[in-house]
């Protein structure tokens, strides 16, 4: 998700940074500035629904464009991928407690996590607007286009794997059975919400203890998921790593705010 599948000659760029539509020329030389500092049109709400038909051919396509130095991060998250799946039955048995009080605050934790980073975005665009914040109106739009693409992923996926819950025929966690439909379990939509408007509230505000405070509240949301017995690890593992590169991708993709247009 680090580069575009095509760069933008000298004049469409000048265009975008108008906030213009893209020029019909092209260009064959492969253009390797980063992705951050290409130039990108505003981030208005106008603008939003094309940025994110974009954002989606892109995360498709996206894995033609792993490099080696990605290897760095996605050969361990293979590895505790793997390992979650092997230890996925034996936690939601033998380690997570099933009593019905705890699963259920639990629950009521990771649901006002993720509403949480459902309204944040919406309350920040509005404030922003509302005191000529740029930096607040725009992490707003950003993060709200975040989640939205990220629970499309994750129910295009959860109509694709057809997971049992942890709580259905004793924690087998058995993939493709018809019965588990829209409300499979593989991949965790919580975590994907949380983590992709975490990603983008994170980039903007650069402050650790900001970027601390958001990830924390993330990382509640994908363990409270497990601990409400209503994910496996594995479920959360992928579904938060998934919501962090969308999020990290839109951030990088369409950011404005520090920078001079």
């Amino acid at each position: 998700m680090d580069e575009l599948p095509d760069a933008p000659s000298a004049a469409r760029a000048a265009e975008h940074q108008q906030g213009g539509a893209p020029s019909s020329v092209s260009t064959s030389a492969k253009d390797d500035t980063p992705l951050q500092d290409q130039p990108h049109s505003p981030v208005t709400l106008r603008n939003t629904p094309r940025h994110m038909l974009a954002d989606a051919a892109h995360i498709v396509v996206s894995p033609i464009y792993i490099r080696t130095r990605d290897l760095a991060y996605l050969l361990p998250l293979a590895g505790a991928t793997a390992a979650a799946f092997a230890t996925d039955t034996h936690t939601m048995r033998d380690v997570v407690s099933h009593d019905t009080s705890f699963n259920q605050t639990a629950i009521n934790v990771s649901d006002a996590g993720r509403d949480g980073f459902i309204a944040a975005p919406a309350a920040m665009f509005l404030w922003g607007t509302a005191v000529h914040n740029e930096k607040a109106r725009e992490t707003g739009i950003l993060a709200s286009q975040a989640w939205i693409e990220a629970y499309v992923a994750d129910e295009i996926v959860k109509l694709s794997s057809f997971r049992e819950r942890p709580l259905t025929d004793n924690a087998r966690g058995n993939f493709y059975i018809g019965s588990s439909g829209a409300d499979s379990s593989f991949i965790s939509g919580h975590s994907m919400v949380a983590w992709s408007s975490a990603a983008v509230i994170a980039g903007e505000y650069h402050n650790p203890w900001a970027q601390l405070g958001v990830y924390t509240a993330a990382s509640a949301v994908s363990m409270t998921r497990v601990l409400g017995q209503q994910h496996f690890p594995s479920d959360v593992l992928i579904g938060s790593a998934a919501g962090w590169l969308i999020g990290h991708y839109v951030y990088r993709a369409h950011h404005h705010a520090d920078k001079v247009r």
